[in-house]
């Protein structure tokens, strides 16, 4: 019940993340109306102020100190303000091109500082609901389990209550559709909150100054590569993301497909994380693993640039083999950042759980910030026009975005990954020496 109610926290994420990841790009564009350019500065800007926030809050978790713990109050205290800010940032009003803009920045600025005030904590949640480095894989799997369960609701539910709720008029079908998602948000939010427990005991009571957890941090050798791999993998992701329905909608001429790829990527990545323990121990260790899938990753990128636009069925199979080895990446990347704070925790005698899940969230943000940004770029750069036929520069652009630039990034992805030193004996060693932490400070 645990491991479900702990998924049911990140499919409450996901509701709003799969919309970021698949939809707000094109929101913005072809129904906000806010162009390829100022999109791209907007997300640039207010992503990069919001990855500044994650480590600020996980201190700020790190420190809070109530009956209920120190990670699940957060979780509690933000659910009104994220259901309220999501349904306000897809809402829709007759303002000037440049309200418009003073709008989208103020609503999505805010969506995303309240989006970090409840996931911080949620992530961190898992380094202190339980220490043994095989549980947090399982936990993590659970966790995108709930994750991809999340996008694909929503990536098959947002289109039906759009359509739904606005009977033709989009801009009212979006704002319908996402009060009706904050809600089911909401609710699991607080399933995440009810039946999950903090039971591992920190280290010292008095804690480091922040300035000095933030020096410790750039001494955790491991820490530093996990966050650099996240960006990596994020960046490549997002740009891909990015450009899914647009590709779909003026390079296909069907944006349906899209849609249909996205629902077959959520099912297959769904199955895929369950086997991320699996997997791990199949191939022996983490970091393998995540060599190995992300060099797989690459080469399905690259298959994906030379298959015919005419081809639906062998982009689906390339979709469905793109989610068996992309999917399990994350729970992998969130189990190894738990390790990274059972690694500093030993080096350095204090355990800075929040921070540490606060930095993995921001990596993450960043790519996500870079990503977007960089294709929203060249999309603007290539003389992208909303709901008009697109030049053949656009077009080019949109299939190396989908496919060989990304496919960059995750050989990367992999390169970096050699340079993580915790295998599987240094994980054992870690788990003994943090068991043996936890037993003195409850003494």
């Amino acid at each position: 019940m645990e491991k479900m109610g702990y998924a049911a926290g990140d499919m409450a994420s996901c509701l709003y993340f799969g919309i970021f990841m698949n939809f707000l790009a094109i929101f913005y564009t072809d129904v906000f109306g806010i162009a390829p350019a100022a999109l791209g500065t907007m997300l640039l800007f207010v992503r990069t102020w919001d990855w500044i926030n994650d480590p600020i809050m996980g201190a700020i978790a790190d420190r809070t100190d109530t009956t209920m713990g120190k990670f699940r109050p957060w979780i509690l205290w933000m659910i009104v303000p994220y259901m309220i800010f999501g349904v306000l940032t897809f809402t829709t009003f007759d303002l000037s091109p440049a309200m418009k803009l003073v709008y989208a920045y103020f609503t999505y600025t805010t969506l995303m500082m309240i989006y970090t005030a409840i996931n911080v904590p949620y992530g961190a949640l898992m380094g202190v609901m339980t220490a043994k480095s095989e549980e947090r894989t399982v936990l993590a799997a659970y966790r995108f389990v709930g994750a991809n369960a999340g996008i694909f609701v929503v990536t098959l539910a947002l289109p039906y209550l759009v359509k739904l709720i606005g009977q033709g008029d989009v801009q009212l079908g979006y704002s319908g559709a996402m009060a009706v998602i904050a809600l089911a948000a909401g609710a699991l939010f607080f399933v995440t909150f009810k039946t999950c427990k903090e039971r591992i005991t920190l280290v010292e009571k008095k804690h480091e100054p922040f300035l000095q957890e933030m020096k410790q941090l750039a001494l955790n050798g491991p820490w530093l590569v996990v966050i650099a791999l996240s960006i990596l993998t994020v960046m490549g992701q997002a740009i891909r993301g990015t450009s899914t329905l647009h590709y779909f909608k003026y390079n296909v001429g069907n944006e349906g497909w899209g849609t249909t790829l996205l629902l077959y990527n959520s099912v297959v990545a769904v199955i895929a994380v369950m086997l991320s323990k699996q997997l791990c121990a199949l191939i022996g260790c983490k970091r393998r693993a995540y060599v190995i899938l992300n060099l797989l990753f690459a080469a399905l990128l690259v298959w994906f640039y030379f298959i015919p636009v005419t081809s639906f069925p062998l982009m689906l199979a390339n979709q469905v083999l793109i989610a068996l080895v992309a999917a399990p990446m994350m729970p992998i990347f969130w189990s190894m950042i738990a390790d990274t704070a059972d690694y500093g925790a030993v080096k350095f005698g204090h355990r800075s759980t929040g921070i540490i899940f606060s930095a993995g969230t921001a990596s993450q943000k960043i790519g996500w910030t870079v990503g977007p940004a960089v294709a929203l770029m060249f999309l603007g750069a290539a003389g992208y026009v909303a709901n008009v036929a697109q030049p053949p520069e656009t077009l080019n652009v949109l299939r190396l975005l989908m496919s060989l630039i990304p496919a960059i990034f995750a050989v990367l992805t992999a390169i970096m990954t050699c340079f993580y030193k915790i295998d599987r004996k240094m994980e054992i060693e870690l788990e003994a020496a943090i068991a043996k932490q936890s037993a003195a400070a409850k003494a």
